[in-house]
C-alpha cells in the first residue's frame, strides 16, 4: 500500500497482482478488484440502476452506501476499433486516476461534483482497462430528460450557469459539459458528472468554447426530442454564469 503526500495524503494506492487501486484512507476500506467487476454486483442482485450511454454504468449498493461504477469506453472514430483499452504511459496518467484525482480536489474545494470513492487500472503489458466508483446523487436526473419532459425548474438555469463557472474558475476544462452531464435534484439543486476528458488549465479561450459547445448541446437536446430551444433560459444561464465570476456558485 502507498499513501500520497501534500494535498493528497489521504490517497492510499492498492496493488494487487495487475491491480491497481487508489481511494482514500480515510474511506475506512480498502479497495479490492472485486468492486470493479459488474457481473460480481449483478449476480449479487446488488445492481439498483443501470443506465446507457458511452461507457457501462451500475448504480450499486455497498452497505448502507449506494455507489455508482463506470467501466472506460472507448469514444468517436476508435471506438470502432478499441473498445475499452487503452495505452500504458504511466500509473497516474489513467484515466480513471487522473479522474479520481481531479473530482477529490473539485469535492473537497466544495464544488457540486460526485465523491470520487475508487479508481481502478487493469494493466496488461503495454494496454490497460480502467474503472471508477463515484457516490451516488440521489434524486437526480439528467437535465436533457427534463428538457424532453418540458419540466426544467425555472431558477435551474442560472444555477447551471454558476456551476459551470465555478468549475471554470477552479481551472477545469470540462469539454463534456452537456446537457447530459448536467444533473438535476428534486430540490432543484444542479451537479456535473462525467470528468473523463476533463484537465486543469489555466485560464484562457477555452472556457468561452465551453459555454458555447454547452448552448450547441441545449440545441442539439431540443431537437432530438421535440422541443425548442428556449433563448430566454439561454440568457439565465449565461447570466448565472457571468454573475459567478466572483461570486460562490448558487445552490
Amino acid at each position: 500500500m502507498e499513501r500520497g503526500s501534500g494535498p493528497m495524503a489521504d490517497a492510499q494506492i492498492v496493488r494487487t497482482g495487475r491491480h491497481a487501486m487508489l481511494a482514500a484512507a480515510s474511506l475506512g476500506e480498502v479497495p479490492v478488484p472485486a468492486w470493479f467487476d459488474a457481473g460480481k454486483w449483478q449476480r449479487a442482485g446488488a445492481v439498483t440502476l443501470e443506465t446507457s450511454g458511452r461507457g457501462e454504468v451500475l448504480v450499486v449498493a455497498h452497505g448502507e452506501d449506494r455507489w455508482v461504477l463506470r467501466h472506460y469506453h472507448r469514444g468517436g472514430f476508435v471506438a470502432r476499433f478499441v473498445e475499452d483499452h487503452y495505452f500504458w504511459l504511466g500509473l497516474e496518467r489513467t484515466r480513471a486516476f487522473r479522474e479520481w484525482r481531479l473530482l477529490r480536489g473539485l469535492h473537497a474545494a466544495g464544488l457540486p461534483v460526485p465523491k470520487p470513492v475508487a479508481a481502478h487500472v487493469y494493466r496488461t503489458g503495454a494496454i490497460y482497462t480502467a474503472d471508477i466508483i463515484t457516490s451516488y446523487l440521489p434524486n437526480t436526473r439528467k437535465l436533457s430528460w427534463f428538457i424532453g419532459q418540458g419540466q426544467v425548474p425555472t431558477q435551474c438555469w442560472y444555477k447551471i450557469g454558476g456551476v459551470v463557472r465555478s468549475v471554470h474558475d477552479h481551472g477545469v476544462d470540462h469539454p463534456d459539459v452537456t446537457a447530459h452531464n448536467i444533473l438535476v435534484d428534486d430540490r432543484g439543486d444542479v451537479f456535473l458528472v462525467d470528468f473523463d476528458n476533463a484537465r486543469s488549465k489555466p485560464a484562457g479561450d477555452w472556457q468561452r468554447l465551453g459555454v458555447e459547445r454547452l448552448q450547441r448541446s441545449l440545441r442539439k437536446v431540443a431537437l432530438e426530442t421535440g422541443t425548442a430551444f428556449d433563448p430566454e433560459a439561454w440568457r439565465e444561464l449565461k447570466r448565472g454564469y457571468d454573475e459567478s465570476a466572483t461570486a460562490s456558485p448558487p445552490r
